[in-house]
């Protein structure tokens, strides 16, 4: 056993790097007493854990870093939710509360949708474009995702910034420390969020359409036409973390992504000389610092794992992007380089657990790149605004991304 001597939560998130590096040294896993687990960073590892459900749980996957206040939770008592996620959930409960989500972000869905999302990327381009300068999450990372999968779920595009907002204040509310004010704020934004999904749902039941809202909504309904209190319910929490997963995972490889490679001008020079390297370019920025660092898992038995012996009970952090840079699996790992052969990396998951809107994603990134390069071949970081890492393991990305050309 190694126990993980680094400084504060917040500085090992904005940084975990370091940290996996020591984990793919150590004999056995590293115990981390910020994350309260043990430590699963080597790919051949991380790829066993998730291959294993039965043995290694996804109950409290999405653990809160901090328990809200009573008066917050008092706000998130008069909304809606609270019931079981696809990514907290294992077995034949993850099977049924996943299967419309495989339909819903099908390939041709994903096919579907790609000319509203390019339309939508060289639309929120155009808007910057002539400015010279940009703080690139507020303008475009935090605008596209939540607008694409918003249309995939079938939201009015009028809801479409109020769920966003609260998508972002609920990850806030459960993961950063606030004030009981800031809390109750945060909770306010959070539940005004569930009754515009509530309605939605509420709409679908009544009369459907070909959107993923209403693939959700006869999953849980057992009358046609109407739902139950309790239905609502579940409705609204496959929605709400449906469209987190959605759009906050995708803001955040997208602020990544053209971070590093701003950071490396001459890899930025080269996309933009050879836009056919772009695919390549989203495997390897998702390689390399992946959006959705990890999930915890919990062991479900006593069991051994990387030589060391785990008591049932026993909480981990699968560090999806301590794997992304394991030497072992991926030569030269810790550098960026859009020109290597992409591999098989765990940013998206592995497993019954895969991100089923991977592809969507990808999608998303390569229509960014491609409008990026073609428009603003001259982007370049702002030195007058330092980059700062959002303190998170869930969705890491700059907290703001200043650029000028």
């Amino acid at each position: 056993m190694d126990t993980a001597g680094l400084g504060s939560l917040d500085d090992l998130q904005r940084d975990p790097y370091p940290l996996y590096a020591r984990a793919h040294a150590a004999e056995g896993l590293l115990h981390v007493p910020e994350l309260d687990a043990w430590l699963v960073a080597r790919d051949t590892d991380v790829r066993e854990v998730l291959r294993r459900p039965e043995d290694f749980s996804s109950e409290g996957a999405l653990r809160p870093d901090v328990m809200p206040s009573p008066a917050a939770l008092a706000v998130l008592g008069s909304g809606f939710g609270g019931r079981p996620v696809v990514v907290g959930t294992d077995g034949e409960t993850h099977q049924r509360l996943r299967l419309p989500l495989v339909r819903g972000l099908s390939p041709a869905r994903v096919a579907a949708v790609l000319p509203y999302a390019a339309e939508r990327a060289a639309a929120l381009v155009e808007e910057f474009a002539g400015d010279g300068r940009v703080e690139l999450m507020a303008a475009y990372a935090r605008r596209l995702p939540g607008e694409v999968i918003g249309r995939i779920v079938g939201l009015d595009p009028a809801d479409v910034p109020a769920v966003v907002h609260g998508g972002h204040r609920a990850e806030e509310l459960l993961f950063r420390p606030l004030t009981e004010e800031e809390q109750v704020a945060a909770a306010e934004d959070a539940v005004a969020a569930q009754h515009i999904l509530d309605r939605c749902a509420r709409e679908r039941a009544a009369e459907p359409r070909e959107d993923l809202c209403s693939e959700i909504v006869a999953s849980v309904a057992t009358v046609p036409g109407e739902l139950t209190l309790e239905q609502r319910h579940e409705a609204v929490s496959h929605l709400q973390n449906l469209l987190i997963a959605g759009h906050l995972t995708t803001t955040a490889l997208i602020g990544t992504t053209v971070l590093h490679l701003l950071r490396h001008p001459r890899q930025w020079e080269l996309l933009c000389a050879e836009p056919e390297r772009i695919p390549a370019a989203v495997e390897e920025a998702a390689r390399h610092d992946t959006a959705l660092q990890g999930f915890r898992r919990v062991t479900t038995r006593p069991l051994t794992l990387a030589g060391t012996e785990l008591p049932a009970g026993t909480s981990l952090f699968v560090a999806f992007g301590g794997a992304g840079r394991d030497g072992a699996r991926h030569e030269r790992p810790d550098e960026f380089d859009i020109t290597r052969a992409p591999g098989r990396h765990l940013a998206f998951g592995h497993g019954p657990h895969a991100c089923p809107g991977a592809q969507l994603a990808r999608e998303q990134l390569r229509l960014t790149l491609t409008e990026l390069t073609r428009r603003l071949p001259g982007l370049r970081l702002d030195a007058g605004h330092p980059v700062v890492m959002r303190p998170t393991m869930i969705h890491r990305s700059p907290a703001r991304l200043h650029l000028s050309w």
